[in-house]
């Protein structure tokens, strides 16, 4: 349950969460652990349920080719339910290990060091798709 789209909160490993990003990658869970973790959140990680299909006959089942092996996915949640990551990146509210601030860049992975000295707009090579 959310209390609106951009603040999503669910239980975790049977702990009530608010959800930080869903479905991602164990590098992508590597990297915001400890950032939470150093600014005082206790995170907890649980592999995301794969997507619910709709069931298919036997015999469309059968003829079948033998599936690829799905990713393991994880969804990430802090046990603080009112962490909104958008608020925390934009309100300069967190920091890296250096004590700089954690800018959308670096968030994101485009950028191995958080530059907080320069405007994003100087940056446009980070953000062209």
């Amino acid at each position: 349950m959310a209390i609106n789209k951009n603040h999503p909160f669910e239980e975790l490993s049977g702990v009530k969460c608010a959800v930080v990003e869903a479905s991602v990658s164990q590098e992508r869970v590597d990297f915001l652990r400890p950032l939470l973790e150093l600014n005082g959140y206790e995170v907890i990680v649980a592999a995301t349920p794969p997507p619910k299909a709709a069931a298919k006959p036997a015999a469309e089942e059968a003829a079948e080719a033998p599936a690829a092996i799905a990713p393991v996915l994880f969804t990430i949640g802090v046990t603080d339910v009112t962490f909104n990551a958008t608020n925390a990146v934009f309100g300069r509210l967190l920091k890296t290990k250096e004590g700089k601030v954690v800018t959308q860049a670096y968030w994101l992975q485009k950028e191995a060091v958080s530059d907080d000295e320069t405007p994003y707009y100087e940056k446009g090579h980070l953000f062209k798709r």
